[in-house]
C-alpha cells in the first residue's frame, strides 16, 4: 500500500508558494487608474503563470493548502495589505482549482459557516499537527486529530483518507475500510482512496470488492503504478495469474524498479516453479526498496532454511524493530515461524507463529461455532441417503469433474498435482463455484435439495467452468477444499463425478493450518481451540458424506499411506478415476503447471514422509488440538 505520508510531502509546494508571492505584482495606488489597469492585467498573467508552476506539483488537497498558506504569509511579511492578500488568495485558489469559485480546496474553505470562524481558522493547524504525528509514528494521535478535524468538517475528504491510512497502522482494517469509502462518497473521483480502499479490502480478504475499487482507481489515472501494482496482487489472490502479471509488467514499463511489481512477478514465478526467477525477483525488489517486507518474507517460502540463513532473520528483525505496518509484521511473522521450524527451534517457532495468528485475529470477523455446528446440523438433514439415491432431472451425467476435498493441509495440493500430471487429466485449482453456490442459494439449499429447474443451472454453469480447462483433459481436477461442505448438493448435479477425501492426521492438519497464513475468511484457524471446534464439525459432516453416498464415487486417500507407498496409492487413485496407468504420475514434482496454493514449494518436491507426525515436535503448546486424538484421521 502507497503509504499517505506522501500527501504530506509539502516541500515543493511550499517553495512554489513562496517564490509565487516574490514574484507577486505590488499593487497599485487607488489614484493612480492607468497603473491599476495595467496592474489588473499583471495579476492574471501571474494567477496564469500560478497554475502552470503549479500544475506539475499534482497538488492534492493538503499540498495545495500549504501552497496557498505559505503564499498568503510572505505576502503578508512583505507588508501587502491583508484585504488585498485575502483576494489575491482567493483568486489564486480559484485558478489552481480550475476556476470553481469557492471550491473546498483548502483546510480553511473546507469547513462549513456554521463551524465558525475560529474553528476554520484552526484546519492548517491541525492538519500540520496531523503531518508530524504521522511523521514520528503516532497514529492515535493522529487519529484523535483527524477526528477532531472531522467535527469541525465532517465532509472533510482528505482527512478522511488520512483516517483510514492512520487506522491501516494501527490494524483497525475495518474502521479504515468506512473511512475509505465515505472519502470516496464525498469525491468519488479520487483515485487515492480508491487506491487504499482496493488495498484495505485485499487485506481483509475481499478480493472481489478490491478489485472493483482499484479497478475504478485506474480508470481515473491509467498511470497510477501503485493502484496497478494492488490490483496485480489482488489478481494473484483470485487465481488469475496471467492478468495479474499483465499488470505488474504494465506498472514496470511505467517504474522500471517498482519493488512491488518485482515482488509480485516474483510471486507469481514462485507459482510456475520457477524458484531460482522467484528469488532473482524479489532480490531485485530488495535492491530497489531494502525495507521491503513483502519481498523479504516471500523469500522463506522458496526453500528449506538452514541455520546458514542467520542474515535472513537479522533482516527480519531489523525490519520489525524499525516498525512495519500490522500487516507486514502478520507476513514477516509467519515466515519467522517457518525459519524457526526449518532450523528445529520449534519454541521460537510456534511463539512467532502465535503472535502471526493473533495479529491476524484482530481485524477478522471471529469465527461463528454455533453457525457452524448448525450448517453441518442441516446438511445432514437435508441430504440423507434417500434423497441422494435419486436421479433428478438436470443432472450431468459427465465423469469430467473430478473434486479432491478434505481439510487445507491435507494433502490436496499433492493429489491434485498426481492426477494432473497424467496425460488425460488437468487440475483447475481451488474453483470457488461450489461456495459461491451454497452462498448464492442458501436459503433454498440449506432447507431442501436443489430443484431440477436449478439442478441444472448448477450443473449447465459449472461445465462452463471446467470448459476453461484444456479440451483434451477427460478429468479435470476440482481442490477447493471447502467443497467439502456441499458434497450433497455435487452429487445431486454430478452422480458419476468421483470424489477423493485426503485423511490426515488431525493434529497435523490442525497445526499446519495455524502455521499458514491464509485469507481472513478462513478465520478458524487462527486460534487453536477455534480450530478443534471446525475440525470436529468438518470430521462429522464428512462422515455424513462417507456413509451416504455410494462407495463407487468416494474414495478415502489417507495422507500417511500416501506418501508411505507412492506408487500403490497411486495406482489407485488412477484407477478409482477410470483412467489407464501412466508412469507420468510418478514424476508428478516435474509437472510444469502453475500451483497457486500454500503448499506450491512441496508439490515440486519428491514424496517425503517427514510431515508425519510433525505436531510431536509442539505437543506442549497445543492443548486445545490434543483434544482431537479420539478423532480417526
Amino acid at each position: 500500500m502507497t503509504m499517505l505520508l506522501d500527501w504530506f510531502n509539502a516541500r515543493e509546494a511550499v517553495d512554489v508558494g513562496a517564490a509565487l508571492a516574490d514574484a507577486f505584482p505590488p499593487p497599485a495606488p487607488a489614484a493612480n487608474r492607468a497603473r491599476a489597469a495595467n496592474a489588473t492585467q499583471d495579476v492574471q498573467k501571474f494567477l496564469q503563470r500560478a497554475a502552470r508552476e503549479a500544475r506539475p506539483l499534482k497538488l492534492n488537497l493538503f499540498r495545495r493548502a500549504k501552497l496557498l498558506e505559505t503564499f498568503k504569509s510572505r505576502l503578508l511579511e512583505r507588508g501587502v495589505d491583508r484585504s488585498a492578500v485575502e483576494e489575491i488568495t482567493r483568486l489564486l485558489l480559484v485558478q489552481l482549482t480550475g476556476g470553481v469559485a469557492g471550491a473546498s480546496a483548502t483546510a480553511a474553505d473546507a469547513a462549513p459557516a456554521s463551524a465558525g470562524g475560529a474553528a476554520r481558522k484552526r484546519l492548517p493547524a491541525l492538519l500540520g499537527e496531523v503531518e508530524a504525528m504521522m511523521n514520528r509514528r503516532d497514529y492515535s494521535g493522529a487519529v484523535e486529530r483527524l477526528e477532531e478535524i472531522l467535527q469541525i468538517e465532517p465532509k472533510h475528504a482528505v482527512a478522511l483518507n488520512i483516517l483510514g491510512d492512520a487506522l491501516c497502522r494501527l490494524g483497525r482494517y475495518h474502521a479504515a475500510e468506512m473511512a475509505f469509502r465515505r472519502a470516496i462518497e464525498l469525491q468519488p473521483t479520487r483515485s487515492e482512496a480508491l487506491l487504499n480502499l482496493g488495498t484495505v479490502l485485499r487485506w481483509r480478504g475481499e478480493f472481489y470488492p478490491s478489485e472493483t475499487a482499484l479497478r475504478r482507481a485506474i480508470k481515473q489515472d491509467r498511470r497510477n503504478v501503485e493502484a496497478l501494482v494492488g490490483l496485480g496482487h489482488t489478481l494473484s489472490a483470485l487465481d488469475r495469474g496471467t492478468e495479474a502479471k499483465e499488470c505488474f509488467e504494465k506498472a514496470l514499463r511505467l517504474r522500471p524498479r517498482h519493488a512491488g511489481a518485482l515482488c509480485g512477478l516474483g510471486w507469481l514465478a514462485s507459482m510456475d516453479g520457477r524458484f531460482e526467477e522467484s528469488e532473482r525477483l524479489l532480490s531485485q525488489a530488495l535492491d530497489a526498496d531494502p525495507n521491503c517486507s513483502e519481498a523479504w518474507a516471500w523469500r522463506v517460502e522458496l526453500r528449506r532454511m538452514t541455520s546458514a540463513d542467520h542474515d535472513w532473520l537479522e533482516g527480519a528483525e531489523r525490519m520489525l524493530a524499525a516498525g512495519v505496518l500490522p500487516v507486514e509484521e502478520e507476513r514477516l511473522q509467519f515466515a519467522m515461524g517457518k525459519y524457526f521450524n526449518d532450523i528445529g527451534n520449534y519454541p521460537k517457532a510456534f511463539a512467532a507463529y502465535r503472535r502471526a495468528n493473533e495479529l491476524q485475529k484482530r481485524h477478522a470477523t471471529p469465527y461463528d461455532r454455533a453457525a457452524r455446528t448448525d450448517f453441518v446440523d442441516e446438511m445432514i438433514r437435508v441430504y440423507p441417503r434417500e434423497r441422494l439415491a435419486q436421479r433428478l432431472e438436470g443432472a450431468s451425467d459427465s465423469r469430467r469433474p473430478v473434486f479432491v476435498v478434505g481439510m487445507m493441509r491435507s494433502g490436496t495440493s499433492l493429489v491434485e498435482q498426481i492426477i494432473a500430471s497424467h496425460p488425460r487429466a488437468a487440475g483447475a485449482g481451488e474453483l470457488e463455484y461450489w461456495h459461491a453456490a451454497g452462498t448464492k442459494y442458501r436459503d433454498v439449499l440449506r432447507q431442501a435439495p436443489p430443484d431440477p429447474a436449478l439442478l441444472g443451472r448448477l450443473t449447465r454453469d459449472y461445465l462452463k467452468v471446467l470448459d476453461r480447462q484444456p479440451s483434451a483433459a477427460e478429468r479435470v481436477v476440482d481442490k477447493s477444499t471447502f467443497n467439502s461442505d456441499h458434497l450433497g448438493i455435487i452429487h445431486r448435479a454430478f452422480p458419476e463425478a468421483r470424489i477423493l477425501y485426503l485423511r490426515r492426521d488431525p493434529l497435523d492438519v490442525c497445526l499446519s493450518c495455524y502455521f499458514q497464513q491464509f485469507a481472513t475468511a478462513a478465520n478458524f484457524t487462527l486460534d487453536l481451540s477455534d480450530l478443534a471446534h471446525y475440525y470436529r464439525e468438518h470430521h462429522r459432516v464428512v462422515a455424513h458424506w462417507r456413509a451416504v453416498l455410494p462407495p463407487e464415487v468416494f474414495l478415502d486417500v489417507p495422507y500417511a499411506e500416501l506418501v508411505a507407498d507412492q506408487e500403490g496409492w497411486s495406482r489407485k487413485i488412477i484407477a478409482f478415476l477410470g483412467l489407464d496407468w501412466d508412469p507420468k504420475v510418478l514424476e508428478f514434482h516435474k509437472t510444469e503447471r502453475a500451483v497457486a496454493t500454500a503448499s506450491h514449494w512441496q508439490v515440486r518436491q519428491k514424496m517425503y514422509t517427514s510431515s508425519v507426525g510433525r505436531w510431536k515436535r509442539y505437543e506442549k503448546f497445543i492443548g486445545p488440538l490434543l483434544k482431537l486424538r479420539d478423532l480417526s484421521p
